[in-house]
């Protein structure tokens, strides 16, 4: 018997108790369903979760301290170490920040600015890096500059409250007036120098940390080494008045700007919170000291993965309540088609082609099952994603991020609940396939006469 008589014998008979058949494929249906939601729950709140905590540059980022004096003979992150960093596989950005080495005086509107430090940045490696605004844009220009989140902040008053922190927004397009500080013939001087404020930094996450910095590119820092003549801006601190031989003495210790330029606050950032494990460990192995957290995401994954396998667990359960309709679905077709089989046999059909015809049915109704049920997750995944935000926000006045997802189901979760629904179902119809293998030929034929 092919193939094909097979199937046209397996679909003549389904045809015979439509209602039964479609009572069935709806149970197999739910319980496919209630397996891919429950499932996709977990997925969905571990993506999202993740995310918002990857979303963090402090979770892909591999903070470079220094070099190893034993693999490196000179100290110091410089430019040929920036240069081996970038070219490493699955690193999203290399940034570093230099504090301006002396006091520049900035002020806006004649104003004073209470300025914890100016600091030098790669704003296009910064922005690779997820570099966050509260307002502004990044710079664009040599003379454009952004401020901390909290640049306006004024130092509290013993004994009075603490006053509103102003909108550092509102500087937006002001200029910031600062005083180039150096020496000349013996003596100190300041050269004025105006950059034009463009954007203003993210508030921080913790809320003990202040920023009151300003960030500036590398145009606008080698303006200032030019003024200076040392390499970031640095001067020398003398305690008393110092002679024109002590300021030639102490200048000439200071780098000049044309020399190797040393980084401070290096950071990799890996494009992907799974690759930061293994591009620290060979930051590591080349000879750079470095730190990451990546071992706390791990433990999170974890957990979630525990999470998902719990879920799948309880849905399977599901499927498998399914499995009860779908065993006395296919118990009662074999009583029902005893004649049917008996003619079979009577023919010289093999046991096992009476098997696999039976096997066959009960196959169809768990891929029916697994297709309805899927395509109905789905739809749920959809509504849930789209509506619960929307109840959660009406009843608990609580507002989830736009990219939040409660149900996400991914391909290989689709693709599981069908094999579980197939599997399933076979094992259901295997017994009463095999007791369709055992029916008495001439009982089977007598039952009609």
């Amino acid at each position: 018997m092919k193939f094909g008589d097979q199937l046209r014998f397996v679909r003549q008979n389904m045809k015979r108790n439509k209602t039964r058949l479609f009572m069935t494929v709806l149970a197999t249906a739910m319980g496919c369903a209630f397996l891919t939601v429950l499932a996709s729950v977990g997925f969905g709140l571990q993506q999202s979760m993740v995310e918002e905590i990857t979303g963090d540059r402090l979770v892909t980022e591999i903070s470079i301290y220094d070099k190893n004096p034993e693999k490196f003979e000179t100290q110091g992150i410089q430019n040929g170490d920036i240069d081996y960093f970038k070219k490493l596989p699955n690193v999203k950005a290399v940034t570093y920040r230099n504090t301006i080495g002396s006091y520049l005086e900035p002020s806006v509107d004649g104003v004073a600015a209470e300025v914890n430090r100016s600091v030098s940045v790669d704003f296009e490696a910064e922005k690779q890096a997820g570099f966050k605004l509260s307002a502004g844009r990044l710079p664009e220009g040599p003379n454009e500059i952004v401020v901390g989140y909290h640049i306006r902040e004024e130092q509290p008053v013993e004994g009075q409250p603490l006053a509103e922190l102003p909108d550092a927004a509102e500087w937006l397009g002001k200029t910031m007036q600062f005083q180039v500080s150096y020496y000349a013939d013996g003596e100190l001087a300041k050269k004025p120098l105006e950059a034009v404020i463009v954007g203003v930094a993210e508030m921080p996450t913790r809320e003990w940390n202040h920023d009151k910095d300003v960030y500036m590119g590398e145009e606008l820092l080698a303006q200032i080494e030019s003024i200076t003549g040392t390499q970031l801006g640095q001067l020398p601190y003398f305690e008393a008045t110092p002679t024109k031989e002590q300021i030639e003495e102490a200048m000439a210790s200071i780098p000049a700007p044309t020399g190797e330029r040393q980084f401070q606050e290096v950071a990799v950032l890996a494009d992907d919170a799974s690759k930061v494990k293994g591009l620290a460990e060979t930051i590591r192995e080349k000879g750079y000291f470095n730190h990451s957290i990546a071992d706390e995401l791990k433990q999170v994954n974890m957990l979630f993965t525990i999470m998902k396998i719990g879920l799948i667990f309880v849905g399977t359960i599901a499927v498998l309540i399914a499995s009860i309709g779908i065993f006395n679905t296919m118990t009662m077709a074999v009583t029902e088609r005893a004649q049917d089989i008996g003619i079979m046999k009577a023919i010289g059909a093999h046991p096992s082609v009476i098997r696999r015809v039976f096997l066959l049915e009960s196959g169809l109704i768990g891929v029916f099952g697994a297709i309805i049920g899927t395509l109905v997750s789905y739809g749920i995944s959809i509504a849930v994603n789209g509506g619960l935000p929307i109840v959660i926000k009406m009843f608990m006045e609580e507002e989830l991020p736009a990219d939040f997802r409660f149900s996400v189901i991914p391909p290989f979760l689709a693709v599981l609940t069908f094999v579980i629904a197939l599997v399933v179902a076979l094992v259901s119809g295997q017994r009463p396939a095999r007791r369709a293998t055992r029916i008495d030929v001439l009982s089977a034929l007598r039952r009609e006469v």
